[in-house]
């Protein structure tokens, strides 16, 4: 190596060094001069911790002010992490004073739900004396201590489950979707019901409370706090008493249909299940909302257990957290009448008074449609098939339709049924309302050529428009629906939303928010229409050959009048289905109610007795016990 070389390399090293200490220097300078005031506040940020905790929701209330969902103040036991990692031994010892296992109570300790710088509670609802015993041996529990949570109370059990709905912790997705809105893992959220759609008025304003924490998270003290709002109270459209009355009807009715034998199968009607909606027809306020069966909301009030949430979807248990009122899809059997009159008297199909000759069946094609128990009506025009529910007057109407679609079209009673909301969402203001289904030609081809296999028939035929015309093969509808179209033909012909929720309030109980009525659209029914249709809904419930007239025998008619129309539908691999819808009273509605009854039989001998018992309540009598009675519709 030369002298020159030597150099050379020291020179290029010393650039190096020089090059790195001058970049230090920069960077010391950059981090005390420009960034200081940032980093200053970050430092500062680091020992400061924002812990939240939920406010209390609001109160549930019915139209008359009665509480239906509340909050109660439980005594919980909570323990410090940083105590249960000093002391591991503790959670052995706390655990049988508790009446837990240890490895429940370590899970809740490390449960990621609770914030990590407040004590976390492990038990809930401890009766008076543990607490008694926990403060009075203090020095064997280090870290544990009692305070005083708030949970959702329901004061009146079971009832109005479906509609209130139930709470329980914020999941990833529902978290994700409420990004920015305030929420943390953990907290309480409605999953269903009013607790759900309502969720933001429900939802109080949570407590802030500023930590100053050290370098290993140790809480050193408390900077500021802001306590809890409580979250607005909800006024809704629903009458507890009538709510009360609607679901003892609907167990009574299906209690009493499981005792009776179905004349075709021999064996009693299975009745698992049913659904009754009261409406108010002049503004869609729900009334009532009854689903059976049901369950107790108060098994989801500080998480519901596996086993638990197992046996709700249990098929043998016909899944109780359903609401069949919305979610619940049936043929609705002879109510859709209703549809097919109304399109008849509008078309111009046939006038009033218009006759067919009813000989108890019809023939088309070589198949043989008959009425209920091949019952023969006579001449009969369309008031008095409605009353006696005449299902040959309405088989000709659908096969008349079909035969003139040059003049009509291939979907006037489809069409007449989407006007009157059957079909689609009604827009009631709860989630997980079902669609329904009005098939027509269009639909039938395309369920064909998706799936062949399981619709094989691609054509639509003079018999599915028969069919139709009854209420009955591929048509379904949710009982909501029903009640529904059978309100807008009471009043007049103004389609409603449904509503459960009427004010939000607040803790004044004045109002803070309006839940005005929604009309949908607005249905032609001239008198020309309506009052044949009203006539005969009249007599299917006062004509003693009515198919409602034993259901309402002893009913004070004269001073509450009621207008109706029964069904039954067919339900292939299954027992009859039983529905009766009505209005009253009569010649100025305030009411509707539609009752459902699954595998029950009759609409005349089950639904109808339900919905009598119904209705004597709205007419302020006192509700009798259901009866059920003979019937053939």
């Amino acid at each position: 190596m030369t002298p020159d070389s030597s150099r050379l390399r020291m020179g290029i090293l010393g650039m190096i060094v020089i090059s790195l200490f001058a970049a230090m220097l920069v960077r010391l300078w950059y981090l005390q001069v420009l960034a200081a005031p940032a980093l200053s506040v970050e430092a500062q940020n680091n020992g400061v911790r924002l812990v939240t905790t939920e406010a209390p929701r609001g109160r549930i209330l019915d139209r008359n002010g009665k509480v239906l969902v509340d909050n109660r103040v439980v005594d919980a036991v909570t323990l410090s992490r940083s105590d249960a990692d000093r002391h591991p031994d503790i959670l052995a010892r706390l655990a049988p004073v508790l009446g837990a296992t240890t490895d429940e109570l370590t899970k809740r300790v490390h449960d990621d739900k609770f914030s990590a710088f407040k004590p976390v509670p492990i038990k809930e609802a401890v009766p008076k004396e543990k607490l008694i015993y926990i403060k009075e041996h203090q020095s064997d529990f280090p870290g544990v201590d009692a305070v005083q949570l708030t949970q959702r109370e329901y004061p009146n059990g079971t009832v109005g489950a479906h509609l209130l709905g139930y709470v329980g912790q914020i999941n990833d997705k529902e978290l994700a979707s409420r990004k920015g809105g305030g929420y943390k893992a953990g907290d309480t959220i409605g999953k269903s019901g009013v607790e759900q759609a309502y969720e933001a008025d429900l939802r109080g304003q949570p407590a802030v409370e500023k930590l100053e924490v050290d370098s290993k998270g140790h809480v050193l003290r408390t900077l500021s706090f802001q306590p809890a709002v409580q979250g607005h109270d909800l006024q809704l459209t629903i009458d507890l008493d009538v709510q009360i009355v609607a679901e003892e009807s609907l167990q009574n009715g299906l209690d009493q249909a499981r005792n009776v034998y179905d004349r075709i199968t021999g064996e009693s009607f299975k009745a698992p299940a049913g659904a009754a909606v009261v409406l108010d027809p002049n503004n869609g306020s729900v009334l009532a909302m009854a689903s059976n069966p049901t369950y107790d909301p108060r098994d989801f009030v500080d998480g519901i257990s596996p086993a638990k949430f197992a046996e709700f979807q249990d098929p043998a248990g016909f899944f109780p957290l359903n609401n069949r009122a919305l979610q619940g899809l049936y043929a609705p059997g002879s109510t859709f009448k209703l549809v097919t009159g109304i399109t008849a008297l509008e078309k111009g199909l046939i006038a009033p008074r218009d006759t067919v000759a009813d000989t108890g069946s019809i023939t088309v094609g070589g198949r043989v449609f008959r009425n209920a128990l091949s019952e023969v009506n006579g001449r009969i025009d369309l008031p008095r098939a409605v009353t006696v529910s005449s299902d040959v007057f309405f088989y000709d109407l659908g096969k008349r339709f079909w035969e003139a679609r040059d003049r009509f079209g291939t979907t006037p009673i489809q069409d007449v049924a989407h006007s009157l909301g059957l079909g689609g969402p009604t827009g009631i203001d709860l989630p997980f309302e079902s669609d329904g289904r009005v098939p027509d030609p269009a639909s039938r081809k395309k369920a064909h050529d998706a799936n062949p296999a399981v619709f094989p028939t691609r054509d639509w035929f003079t018999g599915d428009n028969m069919i139709l015309g009854v209420g009955q093969g591929d048509l379904v509808v949710s009982p909501v629906q029903l009640a529904d179209a059978y309100a807008t033909f009471a009043n007049g012909g103004t389609v409603y939303a449904p509503r459960v929720a009427a004010n939000v309030l607040d803790a004044s109980s004045q109002v803070v928010r309006k839940i005005e009525p929604q009309v949908t659209r607005k249905v032609d029914l001239p008198a020309s229409v309506r009052a044949p249709l009203l006539a005969g809904f009249e007599g299917a419930v006062a004509d003693p050959k009515g198919t409602a007239f034993p259901a309402f025998q002893g009913f004070p008619l004269s001073q509450f009048s009621v207008a109706g129309k029964t069904g039954t539908a067919e339900v292939a691999g299954k027992q009859d289905t039983a529905l009766f819808s009505a209005f009253a009273p009569a010649d100025d509605p305030k009411f509707e109610v539609t009752v459902v009854m699954e595998q029950s039989g009759f609409g005349a001998a089950a639904a109808a007795p339900v919905a009598r018992r119904v209705l004597e309540q709205l007419a302020g009598l006192a509700p009798q016990p259901v009866n059920r009675v003979g019937g053939s519709d």
